[in-house]
């Protein structure tokens, strides 16, 4: 097996990287299911599928199932930050996949590599947070400067009628992120989607799990990782009660942390007060907490107004898909030093005499400073990537362009697998009970 076209950062990291994604695959035994299937069945045979997620090992294990299925599959990073350069190695060296992700690329080397995905001519797309659609559907409407220098070149090189041969060669995409799943929303509403969405991060079995329980604890992994705080005690602000934000307000809780939640939707706002949790708006909670932790999915959630009541010494952490949420631009212009103090962990010192804490650089805190979710959390996820994937195919041009979720028996036997590898069994309807919820006739 020769080498793939690639650009990583070390092949010799192959070994070492090949070994974490085993140990990751132990605990997607879903994924492994569905990869047995897909071997024997081939269902992605002929699809050139271009995905830009974060590479890890559990990313690994969902390419290697999509590999098994017949795919051609070319893989980027959707995070400069979330990149484990020793798996992206393994890809190649061991595995043939064209990767293009290195740790801490620059943002002209991140669109470099979404270039690069889209120069196979993909048939099919995966994406974290959007940015490799929303770089094909720049190029398929000819606004080619609004797009990033390095996707322009593309555009430039194909020209009109290889720009609309390359988005019309797309039978669909998928989408995993409560960000992209925003941003797609908002193309499908401005009539710019050219192809069918299934909106994973809709399905049950993956935002249920993977936003609240995932998210919840690799944020706080990463936190404590990147600080070696103590959590008992301290007042932690979580911004956002979506599912992301109940899982990191539960887990924080747990640690022993007094949690305040800040809301722009009044129903969340109301049930994290039900939950028990404090509610205050951000201009509030910024004079009382220790730890800020952002999982919005919007912009300058923090700024440097906010800031500026914080307390000496308060830690300020992202886990939202872009690094919007706390205004740095603002903040680095405001600080009169910004200094490393330990590993991804920035001192702000600003004139008014407080210093505060922002981590791995306003990304992704969960995959930036620690290792992002256990794998047992995405097996359902990418268990939903895989059966999207496969559905789009069955479904090639059946379906409007569109935002759609994953049909609900595929989302259920996800479920019913996962169940099933954990040893749990649950009960089933029968034929009586199926009849009375199919009825109107009886009653009280």
């Amino acid at each position: 097996m020769g080498v793939p076209e690639h650009h990583v950062a070390d092949l010799s990291k192959a070994a070492e990287g090949s070994a974490r994604i085993a140990w990751a695959g132990r605990e997607m035994p879903v994924l492994a299911e569905i990869r047995r299937r897909f071997e024997v069945e081939k269902p992605l045979a002929g699809q050139r599928l271009s995905a830009c997620l974060h590479v890890t090992t559990e990313t690994a294990n969902l390419v290697l199932t999509l590999k098994a299925g017949g795919a051609e599959v070319r893989l980027c990073a959707s995070n400069p930050l979330s990149t484990q350069d020793d798996v992206a190695a393994a890809l190649v060296a061991e595995h043939g996949v064209s990767v293009f992700a290195i740790r801490g690329e620059d943002q002209a080397t991140y669109y470099r590599h979404i270039r690069q995905c889209l120069e196979s001519s993909p048939t099919l797309t995966m994406d974290d947070g959007a940015d490799l659609v929303s770089s094909l559907l720049l190029l398929g409407r000819g606004e080619l400067a609004k797009a990033h220098p390095e996707v322009r070149a593309l555009g430039e090189k194909l020209g009109e009628a290889g720009c609309q041969a390359l988005v019309s060669g797309v039978l669909g995409s998928t989408e995993e992120t409560t960000t992209g799943v925003i941003r797609l929303r908002a193309m499908e509403r401005d009539g710019v989607l050219r192809f069918p969405v299934i909106a994973v991060n809709d399905s049950d079995t993956k935002h249920l799990f993977d936003n609240r329980y995932g998210t919840g604890q690799s944020t706080i992994d990463g936190i404590l990782r990147a600080t070696n705080v103590l959590l008992a005690g301290k007042v932690v602000v979580v911004a956002g009660y979506g599912w992301c934000g109940r899982g990191v307000a539960m887990r924080a809780h747990g640690m022993g942390a007094r949690v305040v939640v800040t809301e722009v939707d009044p129903v969340r706002a109301l049930e994290a007060a039900m939950d028990g949790f404090a509610v205050m708006p951000m201009a509030e909670a910024a004079k009382v907490g220790d730890l800020f932790i952002t999982v919005t999915g919007n912009c300058s959630v923090i700024t440097l107004e906010h800031a500026r009541h914080m307390k000496d010494g308060a830690i300020l952490a992202n886990s939202g898909h872009f690094d919007v949420e706390i205004d740095l631009a603002s903040l680095r212009e405001a600080a009169s030093e910004i200094r490393d103090v330990r590993p991804n962990v920035e001192a702000y010192r600003f004139p008014w005499g407080k210093t505060l804490f922002v981590l791995a650089q306003g990304r992704l805190v969960n995959l930036a400073a620690a290792e992002g979710h256990p794998a047992a959390v995405m097996d359902m996820s990418f268990a939903n990537q895989a059966l999207a994937a496969e559905y789009l195919v069955k479904t090639a041009g059946r379906l409007q362009p569109k935002v759609y979720r994953l049909p609900a028996d595929l989302d259920r036997e996800i479920a019913r697998l996962k169940l099933a590898t954990m040893g749990v069994k649950c009960d089933v309807l029968t034929p009586e009970q199926e009849r009375y919820l199919a009825s109107w006739r009886e009653g009280t």
